[in-house]
């Protein structure tokens, strides 16, 4: 694996796979903190005075140490009453991560596909995909009553396994190949889907992720991905 600090140094032992950006591919992102730099289930329970508790079960899922599916019922059923107007507010604007937009404009200038898988919520990943003109997004969708939330979700819920899956569905309707995919994304919930990609690239992410990775990126900026990615075809060519 090779690590990218700050200053964009490059650490690292093993030769990694590479993508070839003068060929179509396909990139998929996680949603929160990768795109955006919240966690949105974190911000919807802090409207209702509930972050501290939603928090503390969200870290743990993100380093694995709870499984994806039950954490995330078990934070949503905390979140019922909630208005749509609430949650608006979250994303007025949105908060991406420093380099998400002109990281995708760089992947969409290379014909690349974009995407965005999530454990998240459609209420969420739909305007990143409206936003960043990704080419697809899938996430989990939340239950509504009287134009508040009930506190459940649609099943099934997206979970780890999903987001893989998801990465090699597109893959296979654009038939690109395996070696031509990349995810990028920050949690213990990515590790299948890094698995699952060409190229997984670890960002600010949590340790139970680096190990899978090809890349991690401690820089909290998207673009440090493309200037990777610029190094090594300058390395290759120079």
């Amino acid at each position: 694996m090779y690590a990218l600090n700050a200053n964009h140094q490059l650490i690292g032992r093993n030769k990694t796979s590479m993508l070839d950006f003068n060929q179509p591919g396909l990139a998929v992102f996680d949603m929160d903190s990768t795109l955006i730099s919240i966690e949105c289930i974190d911000e919807i329970a802090a409207l209702v005075g509930k972050k501290e508790e939603v928090s503390a079960i969200t870290e743990r899922a993100m380093r694995g140490e709870l499984d994806f599916a039950q954490s995330l019922t078990q934070r949503v059923a905390l979140l019922e009453g909630i208005s749509k107007a609430q949650l608006q507010q979250l994303f007025n604007p949105i908060p991406f991560t420093k380099g998400a937009e002109g990281f995708i404009a760089w992947l969409h200038q290379h014909g690349w596909t974009t995407a965005v898988v999530s454990g998240g919520f459609t209420w969420f990943t739909d305007q990143v995909k409206d936003k960043l003109r990704l080419d697809f997004a899938h996430a989990n969708c939340l239950n509504w009553k009287n134009n508040k939330l009930t506190g459940t979700v649609v099943p099934p819920i997206v979970d780890a396994q999903t987001k893989a899956d998801y990465l090699k569905l597109w893959a296979e309707q654009l038939k690109i190949p395996t070696q031509q995919t990349l995810a990028v994304g920050d949690g213990a919930n990515d590790i299948p889907m890094l698995n699952a990609a060409g190229f997984g690239v670890a960002f600010c992410a949590k340790p139970a992720l680096q190990q899978h990775a090809n890349l991690s990126v401690d820089e909290p900026n998207l673009m440090a991905i493309a200037h990777y990615f610029e190094a090594q075809v300058f390395d290759n060519h120079g």
